[in-house]
């Protein structure tokens, strides 16, 4: 009676349920991620203005940052010394041109004398050879016109390209030179920039093994567009296109030089600008894996993937570049595997869990163009 009224042991508390955690398949495709590399901007023509003769700078014809066409006078040099040399010049020439008409008439004069016996022939071979020096004399003088001329249209210190013009250190006045360290001013064509950047030795490997092409040629014109981040991280909004790719590496810096063009038609962008060029590279076959369900530890990045009896298993990765918010793998994961998508922090290796298929958080790659 005593035993039978004895209570039952009591149960253990019952073990609390798997975690119900998101799942998702990996899956394969291609994939353009997007590298951005520091850059600079020039025009497609920066030139140094200066002057081919010397002189006091007369006259300063324009303003700094205005917009100059091609022949337009920048600058005026004082022009009397070269215009006095070139009226000397003149002179020398017409002095140069009586004296043929001297050594002409002197011919004329010898010639029947010769045919009549009456002087040598020597005399006349003198003449002529007389008129022959007097043409030559008449040609280095018209040369010497021309010279002065030249120098003289050289006082007009004029635009060789359209664009715009920069600082202007020499006010009127100053005694300008062609040997002078600092230019008059600078010239740029903008109308399109060049934008040049650089590519490591590995990036530039990779570059050419994504793009085809048997020669740099060749493979600049299977190049995609490329954009360009301004210094306020802003996108220019029309893209340009690689048209050139150094013949060597830098020895300095071990990285090559590529150039990318930019229309510029409403002069947004300045020789001196600086930016980043946005350059995509293609991925065949490329893995993504959401940032979200990966954990770093220990320098290293881990997700968790879904085994046999639902058990969880924490697998390194390796990451190769990003694509929005997924991180783009080379190894660790394979098409068809199972990841958990979130609530990683609290799981531990060998950990049960209940999947949960998440289609709308799939860690899929998608082909971008």
């Amino acid at each position: 009676m005593l035993i039978s009224c004895k209570s039952a042991p009591q149960q253990g508390a019952a073990a609390p349920p798997p975690p119900v955690l998101p799942v998702s398949s990996v899956s394969g495709g291609a994939e353009t991620t997007f590298v951005e590399y520091p850059a600079s901007i020039q025009g497609a023509v920066d030139i140094d203005v200066r002057p081919q003769v010397s002189g006091y700078l007369q006259s300063v014809l324009v303003n700094e940052g205005a917009y100059v066409t091609a022949g337009q006078t920048l600058f005026k040099i004082n022009e009397n010394p070269y215009r006095e040399a070139l009226n000397n010049a003149k002179a020398s020439l017409h002095a140069a041109e009586a004296a043929i008409l001297n050594a002409q008439l002197e011919v004329d004069k010898l010639t029947p004398l010769v045919q009549n016996k009456v002087v040598s022939e020597i005399q006349l071979k003198t003449a002529k050879t007389a008129y022959k020096i007097a043409q030559a004399n008449a040609e280095q003088a018209k040369a010497n016109v021309a010279s002065a001329q030249i120098n003289l249209g050289y006082t007009n210190v004029k635009a060789t390209v359209s664009g715009y013009i920069g600082r202007i250190p020499k006010k009127q006045g100053s005694l300008v030179s062609p040997a002078d360290q600092t230019a008059l001013t600078q010239l740029s064509d903008i109308h399109e920039v060049h934008v040049y950047f650089s590519l490591a030795e590995n990036d530039f490997n990779s570059f050419n093994a994504n793009y085809p092409g048997k020669t740099p040629a060749d493979r600049i014109k299977h190049l995609p567009a490329v954009e360009l981040v301004l210094a306020d991280n802003s996108t220019y909004p029309v893209k340009g296109k690689i048209d050139m790719i150094d013949g060597q590496f830098d020895k300095n810096t071990g990285a090559i030089t590529l150039r990318a063009t930019f229309p510029n038609a409403n002069g947004v962008l300045r020789s001196g600008n600086t930016g980043k060029i946005r350059l995509g590279l293609l991925h065949n076959d490329a893995i993504l894996v959401p940032q979200s369900a990966t954990v770093e530890m220990q320098d290293k990045v881990f997700v968790f993937t879904l085994g046999d009896s639902s058990k969880v298993k924490k697998q390194a990765i390796t990451i190769v570049g990003k694509a929005g918010e997924n991180y783009l793998i080379k190894d660790g994961v394979k098409v068809g595997d199972q990841i958990v998508l979130s609530g990683i922090d609290k799981l531990q290796e060998g950990m049960v869990i209940q999947p949960q298929k998440a289609a709308d958080k799939v860690a899929v790659t998608s082909t971008k163009k």
